[in-house]
């Protein structure tokens, strides 16, 4: 007998094995002591970061070469194997080439390269890194997009200034106090109402994807409302189906700006017609769980994207990155035995 499936694998962007130490954050002294000692993370103004060729590591600077102290827009980012890690501005230095990568959904792209480095971005390879770099590098720009969204004070207007080490920002007129966001959305997979896991599986495009690219359907949360009625609502809206049994599989930051992805699964009825909305869904379909299957065989390398024929050919999909709770989810569910 079958059962509900379940993620079989973190997200890749939900590892992480750093202590973020939030007490530190309001001592000065502790962190100043162990300054010489730290290890940076750059971000360069794409949100790219340094790794070192070849690797799963990220290419770390020594804090000293910042200075004696850290400064001001350094943000400690934790303790990991009594070592401090911060993050800080910066590009490469000297000349850089480019070399391609297989990045976000397969696509090949150029990244720049300099002195046995490679400066990627989080959304096309976060998955190919460890653990504590992967953590690193995710908090990191979820910090680093708040920043750039927090500089002036939403009660009076007047610019603000980091506190606590990047952790909260103060407004240099009011004094109000403001901590880092995380908007949460909803990110689900409808399978068919037969059997306990279903034959089928909705998938989506949206108009700006390139072509072949699938995912299953997402959206936020407003205002008032619960995860659950946010599954339903958003399933009704995208693509005109209603859903029930909806249940919780698992979550993931998602820092492109702020969000928090919250992975759900529910079920529909796939006999019924399904309605893309105008100008968010350009199509919407039924995959099979053999042709899920056959979509992964053909993206198991990251040597570019390879589009996998479904409905008799009267389609192609290719399936969501390596860094997406999607993937994670639609890997859980194809794997799952009726």
């Amino acid at each position: 007998m079958s059962v509900p499936f379940t993620l079989g694998a973190l997200p890749t962007l939900s590892r992480s094995t750093v202590d973020r130490q939030e007490g530190l954050r309001t001592n000065p002294s502790r962190l100043m002591s162990r300054w010489a000692d730290a290890r940076v993370v750059l971000l360069d103004d794409q949100g790219r970061t340094p790794v070192v060729e070849g690797s799963a590591v990220l290419a770390f600077r020594k804090a000293v070469d910042f200075g004696t102290a850290p400064p001001s827009d350094a943000v400690f980012l934790g303790e990991w194997q009594d070592v401090d890690y911060w993050s800080l501005p910066g590009g490469p230095s000297g000349e850089a080439d480019t070399v391609q990568m297989a990045g976000s959904w397969g696509f090949v792209e150029e990244v720049p390269r300099a002195g046995g480095e490679v400066w990627v971005e989080l959304r096309g390879y976060g998955d190919l890194l460890d653990d504590t770099s992967a953590g690193l590098f995710t908090t990191a720009q979820a910090l680093r997009f708040w920043r750039r969204q927090a500089k002036f004070c939403t009660r009076c207007g007047n610019p603000t200034e980091l506190i606590q080490f990047g952790w909260a920002s103060k407004c240099t007129g009011c004094g109000r106090e403001e901590y880092p966001r995380t908007d949460p959305a909803v990110i689900c997979l409808v399978h068919s109402l037969e059997g306990t896991n279903g034959s089928h599986v909705l998938l989506a495009r949206q108009p700006i994807w390139p072509a072949g690219r699938y995912s299953v359907l997402a959206g936020f949360v407003e205002a008032g409302e619960s995860l659950e009625a946010c599954v339903v609502r958003e399933i009704r809206e995208e693509v005109g189906a209603a859903v029930s049994d909806v249940r919780y599989l698992g979550s993931q930051p998602w820092p492109f700006p702020r969000s928090i992805m919250l992975g759900f699964t529910a079920r529909a009825d796939r006999s019924l017609p399904l309605i893309p909305a105008d100008g968010e869904i350009e199509e919407a379909l039924w995959v099979s769980r053999a042709e899920v299957r056959q979509a992964f065989e053909n993206s198991s390398s990251r040597s570019g994207a390879r589009p996998t024929p479904i409905a008799d050919g009267k389609a192609e999909i290719i399936l969501p990155g390596n860094s997406s709770i999607a993937r994670v989810m639609l890997k859980a569910w194809a794997d799952a035995e009726e």
